[in-house]
């Protein structure tokens, strides 16, 4: 099996800024796609931003000039660059990739993000 460990979340003033990481370990050929979810109690989880094996990226609309994913050189880790929070980004923040051979998707546990006004 795979797993996914986040770490990085905390919280954070307004127009701050917050660092996650993602690391998968275990039974790992290639690693096609990471990115990040975010989910607030009551709604559905939804993608933040996502990162392909040949680093071409999408963003939610919410997050865009304001986030920035990336990939290790490893290509088993992720990381999440979020500058400029806004209360409205608080949310538990959930790793998720799809690695190879047998394309299955993995979900981290999850790290809280807090952004106070």
């Amino acid at each position: 099996q795979v797993q996914l460990a986040e770490s990085g979340g905390g919280l954070v003033q307004a127009g701050g800024s917050l660092r996650l990481s993602c690391a998968a370990s275990g039974s790992i050929d290639s690693i096609n796609i990471m990115g990040w979810y975010r989910q607030v109690p009551g709604k559905q989880r939804e993608l933040v931003a996502r990162i392909t094996s040949s680093g071409a990226t999408v963003y939610a609309d919410s997050v865009t000039g304001r986030f920035t994913i990336g990939r290790d050189n490893a290509k088993n880790t992720a990381f999440l660059q979020m500058n400029s929070l806004k209360p409205e980004d608080t949310a538990v923040y959930y790793c998720n990739a799809v690695i190879a051979p047998h394309w299955n998707t993995y979900w981290g546990q999850g790290t809280q993000v807090t952004v106070s006004s």
